[in-house]
């Protein structure tokens, strides 16, 4: 559970003997992890600083939680792999947080000649492994030399996304690799798919990264499926996904805490309905348990989508975003028995499981769900957090085998979910789980733990109930399609500044947002300390 939060009255948390304040330098709307980021900054700066959030408790859409009834089991509901979170941040801010490695990068099922087989990634059987499902060494060493190739852009790039937004032309020189340019920023991702890999199966292991909260498909001529895939490999300078300890509410509680111990105010229940400047001077007006009331401030940071921020400065709207995936947490007794018998469950379901990713298949999940339907054969991938991390379960799950599985569903846009979402994500659910179910010999249901109510321990969030519960724009997971890490001429240096000098994105929304990184928490920070 997130740390429990300060008292929703109007009198702010601060440093014990600090008056309370209604002038700032910095207010800053939305008490996610972005925000946390910026206020920290801030804070350490000197700044007076003050953080408001609307819910109960700080951390947006990463944090952990007891979902099941009476059940000791605290899931990273929303937000669940960190990649993207540099160790600078860690640094900078003292930040009690660790992530672990996991075992297995990915375990992909497949059927060949009516025999069940699959991709084991990871550790020293993924040579072995490759042979044994394509036949030879060709692939191996074709997916060696790509990842190679992502590698070497990740550790260049990488490091850029704590500085100033890069010219175009200064990224390329810095990445100095045309092919990896060519590949990655100018041609459709599909065509490097095509060109580099044969096999049906693996070509579709890698395109996934190009697809995750993303609707495209591999050939998209705006290249989003290009931006999605670059965000997902460069992380760390490795393109290492790793598991948070204790959850992803762990990030999020260590940013509170270094916040608060740097002398910011922390606000819950406490909703910013409008912002008005002179670009000098702020006031953002706050809705509260007690009413309305004003708070002044030289400047404000703004931790929500760039729709949110339109909103509250009484501004049209950029276009709508759409989110696009399907998220399910489960809570099973055991680990499912695998139809594959050359790979242990506890090794297939430690990285990436991958289910109905086959590169023809996640083209016609692409087009089933362009043309309005729900995908026949829903795409997702699942991870089990708990055989790395067993500190999220209570020591009674822990010790009688108890795991956690999280599902993340493909090409599923909120569209889908428009004319009825109960029944949409019933019958998604349905047909997803029926995917997997075909890699397993028992139903994955049979595996479902049961509440203190004797319910099966498995929730589902759709686009929409997103949209509902953490206000995401559509229920998109980046608030908006994402951009490549350099100057577009839209935004200021750092890739967080609006038409207003004082008013700063904090969120997922700016330029290098997008995923658990507080990247756009430390950007925004450092364009308001110049």
């Amino acid at each position: 559970m997130p740390a429990p939060e300060p008292s929703a009255s109007p009198t702010p948390t601060r440093r014990p003997g600090a008056p309370s304040r209604d002038r700032y330098d910095a207010v800053i709307v939305g008490g996610g992890h972005n925000g946390l980021v910026a206020a920290a900054y801030l804070a350490r700066a000197g700044q007076s600083v003050l953080v408001l959030e609307r819910l109960d408790t700080t951390g947006g859409a990463a944090v952990s939680t007891r979902p099941f009834a009476g059940v000791d089991a605290r899931l990273s509901r929303y937000s669940y792999l960190v990649s993207l979170l540099p160790q600078k941040i860690v640094r900078d801010l003292g930040l009690d947080f660790a992530v672990r490695k996991r075992t297995v990068s990915s375990y992909t099922p497949a059927l060949r000649d009516g025999r069940p087989t699959g991709l084991l990634v990871g550790g020293d059987r993924t040579r072995e492994s490759f042979a044994a499902l394509t036949g030879g060494e060709r692939e191996y060493e074709a997916w060696q030399r790509f990842y190679a190739m992502t590698r070497r852009v990740a550790e260049r790039v990488f490091p850029t996304l704590t500085e100033p937004l890069p010219a175009r032309d200064a990224l390329r020189a810095r990445i100095d690799d045309t092919e990896a340019w060519r590949t990655l920023f100018e041609e459709p991702i599909g065509v490097a798919v095509e060109r580099n890999f044969t096999d049906d199966l693996v070509r579709g292991v890698v395109l996934t990264d190009a697809l995750i909260g993303t609707f495209a498909d591999a050939h998209d001529a705006s290249l989003l499926q290009n931006r999605c895939f670059l965000y997902h490999v460069i992380g760390g300078g490795t393109g290492d996904w790793d598991v948070p300890v204790g959850g992803m509410g762990a990030l999020t509680d260590a940013l509170a805490r270094a916040a608060r111990t740097a002398g910011a105010e922390i606000r819950v229940r406490h909703e910013a309905t409008r912002i008005e400047t002179d670009g000098t001077h702020a006031e953002v007006t706050v809705r509260t348990p007690d009413g309305e009331h004003v708070v002044a401030a030289r400047r404000v940071l703004v931790n929500a989508s760039p729709q949110a921020l339109a909103a509250l400065l009484g501004e049209t709207p950029p276009p709508p975003s759409e989110g696009a995936q399907l998220k399910v947490n489960m809570l099973l007794t055991r680990l499912p028995r695998l139809r594959d018998r050359t790979v242990d469950p506890r090794q297939a379901f430690a990285g990436t499981f991958h289910i109905a990713e086959g590169y023809g298949q996640l083209a016609d999940a692409y087009r089933d769900a362009a043309a309005g339907r729900l995908p026949a054969a829903p795409p997702s991938e699942i991870y089990c957090h708990s055989l790395t991390d067993l500190s999220i379960l209570g020591p009674g799950l822990a010790a009688r085998g108890y795991q956690t599985l999280t599902l993340f569903g493909l090409h599923t846009p909120a569209r889908l979910f428009a004319a009825d979402n109960d029944a949409a994500r019933t019958a998604l659910l349905k047909a997803t789980l029926a995917e997997l179910d075909a890699h397993l010999e028992e139903p994955i249901t049979d595996c479902l733990a049961l509440d203190e109510n004797g319910e099966p321990c498995i929730e589902a969030r759709t686009p929409l109930d997103l949209e509902r519960d953490l206000r995401l724009p559509g229920g998109h997971i980046f608030h908006r399609d994402l951009s490549f890490p350099y100057e577009s001429g839209t935004t200021g240096p750092w890739g967080v500044e609006t038409a207003h000098a004082n008013v700063l994105l904090c969120g997922a929304g700016a330029v290098r947002g997008g995923g658990v990184s507080g990247v756009p928490g430390h950007n925004a920070a450092m364009a308001a300390l110049g």
